[in-house]
This record gives structure tokens, C-alpha cells and sequence, in this order.
């Protein structure tokens, strides 16, 4: 498989994603665990078909101690006994985030309340920033058949 086209090799492509790699750097300062922020991305990535994203953060939660169960288990989380309350409000505000069209209502208040019940303001902001930055991500690398397998931990900063 090849990509329909180098988005990294156009003037603009390559800024574009300069500044949308930049805006998720911004997000590894925060204190919300880079844990939650992988499984996020992983799951994401899933509902969205980025085999791309889905590679990249099953691999960089891997190289930063992720357990394979846990990252095997990511899809059904609900019915796994191996993420906390907080992993699975997180997950579960990620789902309903990406699934916007799904639900005429968008994220239900006990979606958010829940997250909230978790995660401190900040957090919240890194999450949902996250979650926005995640599904452009996958958009752009399904859009464009971005391959996936080749990634390398560390490859983007």
C-alpha cells in the first residue's frame, strides 16, 4: 500500500502537520497520564480505521510499559476488568467524542460528568484537546491511506 499522496513532502501539508503535532507536544505537559492519553489515541484511532494512528500509539504505549492486555483489550473495554473508573470515563468521553453523528445529542452529560468526577480542569482540557487532535489526525491519514506497520516509538518527537 501506498499513500495517495506525501502530505509531508507539500509546502503545506508539512506545516499543517508541524503545527498539529505541535498542539499534541503542548499536550505532554499536562498532568493527565500519558497512560490515558495513548489508550485515548489507540481507541480513536480504532473507531476511526487509522490503521496509521493505530500503530504508532499501540506501539508508543508499548515502548512506554503499556501492558499487552491492556492495549489487546482497548477495543472492548467495557467488558475488561483491567482499566480504572478513570480509564474507562476517559474512554468512554473518547467514544462518544468521536462518534459525534451517532447520538443526535452529541456527549451526554453523564458522559461529561463522569470525566469530570475524574479528571481535574486541566485534565479535562488535555483530554478533550486530545480527543479533537486525534480524530483530525486519523481524518487526514485515512484521507490521504497514510500505511500503517512501518512506525517507529519516538518517531515524531
Amino acid at each position: 500500500m501506498k499513500a495517495r499522496m506525501d502530505f509531508h513532502g507539500n509546502a503545506i501539508g508539512a506545516k499543517h502537520v508541524k503545527y498539529l503535532v505541535s498542539a499534541g507536544q503542548a499536550l505532554l505537559a499536562t498532568s493527565l497520564p500519558k497512560a490515558t492519553m495513548e489508550l485515548v489515541a489507540l481507541r480513536i484511532s480504532q473507531i476511526n480505521g487509522c490503521g496509521f494512528c493505530a500503530d504508532m500509539h499501540t506501539k508508543d504505549a508499548a515502548h512506554a510499559g503499556e501492558t499487552p492486555v491492556r492495549l489487546n483489550l482497548v477495543a472492548t473495554w467495557r467488558e475488561a476488568t483491567v482499566f480504572s473508573d478513570a480509564e474507562r470515563a476517559a474512554l468512554e468521553l473518547a467514544e462518544q467524542g468521536t462518534r459525534i453523528a451517532d447520538a443526535a445529542g452529541g456527549v451526554s452529560d453523564a458522559a461529561w460528568a463522569d470525566a469530570a468526577q475524574h479528571y481535574d480542569e486541566d485534565q479535562l482540557v488535555a483530554l478533550v484537546s486530545t480527543i479533537t487532535l486525534m480524530n483530525a489526525l486519523n481524518r487526514l491519514n485515512v484521507m490521504i491511506q497514510q500505511p500503517a506497520g512501518d512506525y517507529q516509538p519516538g518517531q515524531f518527537g
